[in-house]
């Protein structure tokens, strides 16, 4: 009887399980994890070398011990990562640097003594002393037992399961070089000498490859140390913003000041920060005035005053007084876990470069391993010595380790996304840097991104003898529900009039053209002379006189019907920003195209065109046709990146190859966009491009330099040209190389932190 089979365990859709990962030493190890995870059932896991994490989609916190005990079963280290717990990483990271210290160390000492001797007894026979091979053996035995033991150790975790590592050569190469040495000194040989680069031993140096073997070892512990420690600087420049989080909060509770930790406060409490704390959480200050600094989370210079009405961030840093904070959003809702969690997402996504670099490196090793054994053959084929031969296979093994390639693109990568988010330029993933590099357009809207945002009522006039006051009542009881910027300024303005406005039931609103909704029985209608026309609403001439005379002072018109008839015309302005017109210039100066795109009339958009310097105008466009537009210059091979602000803009930032959205937007922006601007200033935009170009930048003359430092390297091993020696430190050299290009991106410094921001258009 056949037994049934196994019914595969399925686990519900939930959010993805991150894990910290330990004990990986290169990128080989990431996708060997990977695809221990990929093998679980319904299970697509990512895994990053950079940051030590796993993320895997598709099992649930419910299926996080399986997913554990596989990563255990490949040989390395997991715990499930908390958010804002970062201490078993930290701790794993600590121990893994120590090992390497205390290992470097011991190599150290031992190799230096070693090569000392080796080398100068083997240049001068007449010092060699009896058994001073013996001697030599157990000054390398240590290094290349016990300092070397983590590249031994990956090795036959590797060859058990079927894989190789780039620590199969580093391992590979000791273990030939301390063999070959130890068995020549047992048998003799009477060959001639080794070249050492500067002249050639006498006969019965063989010792010499026993410092081949420990100058190696030392070589690369010593790379993978520097390498290891400027991985946790990265990283400490990526995880800065979460790091501003506080843990415990002062909230005013039956009138007395209680701390508590901060998981405890509710959106609507009042909490105290005084002179010198950070603030807990986003909020309004309800008591108190003082100077807050932002710097920190936005990169800005200067202070912002914060009193009663101010709205405030969490993160932020109290200058000079006591204030009394309304929390207006707590914990995972705050701008500041909001950005952090973007950056820590940013790397979760692996670019296209990186994947090329890790499929290369999968083929890569075990193509050396052949080459190197057919470069040994080759060599005694031709009548080489076999010492030769064998020095010629174990450089070939040595130099061509591609460390460097698997740390090329994630070591950018962390660098630049970490110092974007200490800059307020919370970059969502690599493929935003990798458009960065190639966009010719940038295509701007108006209202709230060019513009304050600010709207302001500068007119109302009725029609027919009607009163201000009653067209501002209707109109403002409909504008109330929606977001616009420029409903919010008829909505405010019909407030400061009438006073409180009537409910308005059965709202609709119509993106891009106006809203609709019953006011006390009537049915009432406020919008643009496009959606008089699209509803077939009669626009009386005197109606369409106002609206002209309005748009040709550069204002914006705003249309109100009641059961159907025009009732009268709102007029509405709002102001460049200060930083709008450099932006544009900067942006021209950069050899970048803008171009005005907004759902405004023409007259206005012409306006705030001519005040920041822009010449192309695509005005009185829907939502749809904003993304319409943008396929269409996609059409004629233009890079279009995208900045806007408002649920108008969603398909747009979806459409342009880079998407940009201030954080004063909506939701549905930022979700679509691929890079978010916390900073006030609109400069921000030249600097996230001017960032996301360097990091690119980095991250090209990183591969090219991996690339070809093994492509220049291989041949000159394999001809004979290489010592192994100087070839092991040349390629723990290149690594470390790599990741120091890759911590130069910590120096960029933004541009638009100048007293010219848009400081004074703050809240």
């Amino acid at each position: 009887m056949t037994a049934p089979s196994p019914v595969p365990v399925t686990y519900p859709a939930a959010e993805p399980l991150e894990l910290n990962i330990s004990g990986m030493t290169c990128t080989a190890c990431a996708g060997r994890i990977e695809r221990k995870l990929n093998k679980l059932d319904g299970v697509h896991a990512v895994v990053n070398f950079a940051t030590e994490r796993a993320v895997v989609h598709g099992i649930g916190h419910a299926g996080a011990p399986e997913v554990i005990r596989a990563v255990e079963k490949a040989g390395y280290g997991a715990a499930l990562r908390e958010a804002d717990d970062d201490v078993w990483s930290a701790r794993a990271a600590e121990a893994r640097i120590g090992s390497l210290r205390r290992r470097l160390a011991v190599a150290t000492v031992l190799t230096i003594p070693l090569c000392d001797l080796t080398i100068l007894l083997a240049l001068v026979p007449g010092w060699r002393f009896p058994a001073w091979e013996i001697v030599c053996v157990l000054l390398a035995l240590p290094i290349v037992a016990w300092a070397a033991w983590p590249f031994h150790r990956a090795t036959l975790r590797g060859l058990a399961r079927g894989s190789l590592s780039m620590d199969t050569l580093v391992s590979l190469g000791s273990l030939a070089s301390f063999g070959w040495a130890v068995v020549t000194l047992i048998i003799g040989s009477s060959g001639p000498g080794y070249w050492l680069g500067f002249g050639v031993t006498p006969e019965g140096a063989d010792a010499i490859y026993l410092d081949v073997a420990a100058g190696m070892i030392t070589f690369q512990l010593g790379g993978r140390y520097f390498e290891a420690r400027s991985r946790r600087r990265a990283g400490d420049v990526l995880n800065a913003l979460a790091s501003l989080a506080v843990r415990d909060v002062r909230v005013l509770r039956d009138g007395l000041e209680r701390i508590v930790p901060v998981g405890e406060l509710r959106v609507g409490e009042t909490f105290v920060v005084l002179p010198g704390e950070r603030l807990a959480a986003d909020g309004t200050v309800t008591d108190g005035a003082s100077g807050i600094d932002t710097g920190p989370m936005t990169g800005e210079s200067v202070p912002a005053e914060a009193s009663p009405g101010s709205e405030v961030v969490g993160g932020a840093v109290n200058l000079t007084g006591r204030l009394e904070i309304r929390a207006d959003a707590v914990g995972p809702k705050t701008r500041l876990a909001q950005m952090a969690a973007l950056a820590e997402e940013a790397q979760r996504r692996k670019a296209r470069m990186q994947t090329l670099a890790d499929r290369i490196s999968q083929y890569f090793i075990p193509a050396v391993i052949a080459l190197a054994v057919v470069v040994m053959a080759a060599w005694l084929l031709g009548g080489a010595a076999p010492r030769d031969a064998f020095g010629t296979g174990v450089a070939v093994l040595i130099i061509a380790c591609p460390c460097a390639l698997g740390l090329a693109t994630p070591t950018a990568l962390m660098v630049g996304v970490g110092r974007g988010g200490q800059l307020g330029i919370l970059i969502k993933g690599q493929d935003a840097l990798e458009a960065s590099g190639t966009i010719d357009t940038v295509v701007f809207d108006k209202t709230g991104t060019l513009t304050t945002g600010a709207m302001r009522v500068t007119a109302v006039e009725p029609l027919d003898g009607g009163g201000a006051a009653d067209l501002l009542r209707w109109a403002g009881a409909v504008e109330a529900a929606s977001e616009h910027a420029i409903a919010q300024a008829v909505a405010d303005a019909a407030r400061a009039r009438v006073g409180t406005l009537p409910p308005a039931v059965r709202f609709t609103a119509l993106p891009g053209l106006g809203a609709r909704a019953e006011v006390d029985g009537a049915a009432v209608t406020v919008g643009s002379p496009r959606l008089f026309a699209q509803e077939g609403l009669a626009v009386p001439v005197a109606a369409a006189a106002a609206v002209a005379r309005f748009h040709a002072q550069g204002a914006t018109a705003v249309l109100i019907a009641v059961d159907g008839a025009a009732r009268g015309v709102i007029a509405l302005a709002d102001d460049a920003k200060p930083s709008a017109a450099p932006t544009v210039e900067r942006l021209r100066s950069l050899g970048l195209r803008s171009i005005l795109l907004t759902g405004d009339a023409e007259a206005p958009a012409r306006a705030i065109a001519a005040a920041t310097g822009i010449e192309d105008v695509v005005s009185g466009v829907l939502p749809a046709e904003k993304a319409e537009a943008i396929a269409r210059l996609q059409s004629e091979g233009h890079r279009v990146a995208m900045v806007g602000d408002g649920i108008n803009d969603a398909a747009a930032l979806a459409t342009a190859e880079l998407g940009l959205a201030l954080v004063r937007g909506t939701d549905i922006a930022m979700k679509s966009a691929d890079i978010i601007l916390v900073r006030e200033d609109l400069g921000t935009v030249v600097d996230a491009i001017l960032l996301s170009r360097r990091t690119l930048r980095t991250i090209r003359l990183n591969l090219v330099w991996a690339f070809g430092y093994n492509i220049a390297a291989i041949p000159i091993a394999a001809l004979g040209l290489l010592n192994p020696l100087i070839a092991a430190a040349a390629m723990a050299l290149s690594s470390v190389l790599v990741v120091s290009n890759s911590l130069r991106l910590r120096s960029f410094e933004p541009q638009s932190g100048h007293p010219g921001s848009d400081r004074s258009e703050a809240r």
